[in-house]
């Protein structure tokens, strides 16, 4: 696949998204502040792409945890799910129902941040759904990967990440939209 008119090669990512093969372009990309509760990405969805993908990498956090995702100002309505394993194989399982977010699409610590989530359709007028994978750091954390969706029809352009305890401090978050193809 060539890179798409408008696009320079440093914008385009060749992924493979849920077995289909497509490109990615980075929209955004957001320095996380010192010391925060939470960080909000503006503008981070148009009608230019139906699906995307949240990467956070660097930074740390003040406590180990998990991060969460919210779409706009939404706070009802979330239904996930993350089977996960302790290393080590204890199994431990997290589900969520209309609740006010996304929780455990990332992991955090004092040596990091991590979050990998495809989400799709947020800025469509259905249900947005999202895909995610979880690795964080520590002998005792986890790994492991889920899925849920938001039950409205909300067209959203904006997401909030938070910590579930304590603040983060630096790492950057970017956003890249999946070409319609």
């Amino acid at each position: 696949m060539g890179i798409p008119s408008g696009y320079t090669s440093a914008q385009v990512v060749q992924a493979v998204p849920t077995g289909i093969n497509s490109a990615l372009v980075l929209i955004s990309s957001t320095t996380i502040g010192n010391a925060v509760s939470s960080v909000t990405v503006s503008n981070a969805f148009s009608s230019t792409y139906d699906n995307y993908k949240i990467l956070i990498s660097g930074g740390a956090s003040s406590a180990l945890g998990g991060l969460s995702l919210q779409l706009g100002a939404t706070t009802t309505g979330y239904y996930w799910s993350v089977p996960r394993l302790v290393y080590g194989g204890a199994a431990s399982n997290e589900t969520g129902a209309n609740g006010s977010s996304f929780t455990s699409v990332g992991g955090m610590n004092a040596d990091g941040l991590g979050m990998n989530v495809d989400l799709i359709a947020p800025f469509l007028s259905k249900n947005t759904f999202y895909y995610s994978n979880q690795v964080a750091n520590g002998t005792s954390s986890v790994a492991g990967g889920g899925g849920g969706f938001l039950n409205n029809t909300t067209s959203y352009t904006a997401f909030t990440v938070a910590p579930s305890s304590g603040t983060l401090t630096g790492g950057t978050i970017r956003v890249y939209g999946y070409i319609n193809s």
